[in-house]
């Protein structure tokens, strides 16, 4: 590609904003002259995300991170303002869309996902937990754990996230005994949730602060516990696979899909099949940009954001997958262990019984899906085996982990795995209980 390309291709992602449900790509604006560079980056990437309660700072604290490495010349700032970009974000100076930063330490890349806290927007936040390599778990030292603390870290556990770090926050605002009180009941809800609470590094500090240039010494310490924390597997082996965590389109150019690589190697001009939604389109990596650099190949683990020549927008869905062409299997029918919460972790105080229908949420997308289990009735912490029928095909391999909401309570209400992949269903009339009833 020749630079005056690269510098076009740059321009049109800058200006192209996504949809509503999306992100800008990309929302670090480095300079011109890095823009253009396509150099590549020896240093591995690390997907990191702040999760946590509605206000106890997480959106601060990214802006402060990036505000540090900036002076040290690892990244760009971004302002809190430049996070919290949609109307309601900026209404009422909460995020409910998730946001992608890039910035660098001495050691490593990493790739920052700033998750919603806000309850009714938890959709967008298991769809950015889900490609978390290590989750900073943001508590306001004011208000201590949380209602939406403790179901993003139910959440994180479900999805995968191995690594965990807590980051005290408004650590200024109280007094020390505080402090330490706040720190043993997190370190015990993590316990409690499967993570190793013991051991886990706390962070005390003010995002705020540290944004304004007063003290910025917990940025420092959380970015020295990142860096310390193992490298996370990457299999690069297998082919090349990327859920569709958002897109937007480059008018003449085609669509750019933005996710992380799960596995394998994408290279620049390789075919690539973009499947689910009951969709399967056929297109070319005609560019890949990781944080508006242009590079000629991104690895399983890298963020990045990837040209599809002749893909229209509107036929990208968030939630379905790219991959090298027969790399990724679609169904809309699947088998499936089924664990119901107890009321102890959050769940229902009663139980569902076979046939229940609601939401599940995979990877990057979710789904209406209704549950015909073995047993008739499954009470809260209990487990049962159950076939799953879902409205659309969509991306399923065997060994992922789900989550089920309900929609009326807006809680989350059971995990599992899948087990085993079925035959495609057809859903007549989206009558999913007709069509299961069929089989």
């Amino acid at each position: 590609m020749n630079p005056s390309a690269v510098s076009s291709f740059t321009r049109s992602l800058l200006f192209n904003r996504c949809s509503t449900n999306s992100l800008i790509l990309p929302l670090a604006r480095f300079s011109a002259a890095f823009f253009a560079t396509a150099a590549n980056n020896t240093k591995i990437n690390v997907n990191v995300g702040t999760i946590g309660h509605i206000d106890h700072g997480k959106t601060t604290l990214t802006s402060a991170i990036t505000r540090v490495q900036a002076k040290k010349g690892f990244a760009k700032h971004i302002k809190f303002d430049e996070i919290d970009k949609g109307k309601e974000e900026k209404k009422r100076g909460i995020t409910i869309n998730v946001a992608h930063i890039g910035y660098e330490s001495p050691a490593r890349r990493y790739s920052h996902t700033d998750c919603p806290g806000h309850s009714d927007f938890i959709k967008n936040m298991i769809c950015g937990t889900s490609q978390m390599d290590v989750a900073v778990l943001v508590i306001a030292a004011t208000d201590g754990v949380m209602e939406q603390t403790k179901e993003h870290l139910i959440l994180a556990k479900q999805v995968g996230v191995k690594n965990m770090i807590i980051f005290i926050n408004k650590a200024d605002l109280v007094e020390e005994d505080v402090l330490d009180l706040v720190e043993i009941e997190a370190r015990e809800l993590l316990s409690i949730h499967g993570f190793n609470g013991d051991t886990t590094p706390v962070i005390r500090g003010s995002a705020l602060a540290a944004l304004e240039g007063e003290d910025i010494s917990c940025i420092d310490r959380l970015l020295e516990a990142l860096d310390s924390l193992p490298e996370p597997d990457r299999n690069e082996k297998d082919t090349f696979v990327m859920p569709i965590g958002s897109k937007t389109a480059i008018t003449g150019r085609g669509t750019v899909i933005v996710g992380t690589l799960e596995r394998g190697v994408l290279k620049k001009g390789d075919k690539v099949e973009i499947k689910g939604d009951g969709q399967i389109l056929q297109t070319t990596a005609s560019d890949i940009h990781v944080f508006g650099k242009s590079v000629k190949e991104v690895r399983a683990g890298d963020h990045c954001g990837v040209l599809c020549r002749g893909v229209k927008a509107d036929t990208v869905k968030r939630g379905m997958w790219a991959g090298h062409p027969g790399a990724v299997t679609i169904t809309n029918r699947v088998k499936v262990e089924l664990y119901l919460l107890s009321e102890a972790e959050n769940g229902r105080k009663i139980g569902i019984r076979t046939g229940f229908t609601d939401k599940m949420y995979c990877s990057t997308w979710d789904q209406v899906g209704r549950f015909d289990m073995n047993n008739e009735l499954l009470m809260p912490g209990e487990h049962t085996s159950a076939t799953v029928l879902l409205m659309k095909d969509m991306p399923l391999r065997k060994g992922m982990p789900f989550t089920l909401r309900e929609g009326s309570s807006k809680t989350t209400i059971a995990r599992g795995i899948i087990s085993d992949l079925a035959e495609h269903v057809a859903v007549e009339k989206h009558n999913l209980k007709k069509s299961a009833e069929k089989i």
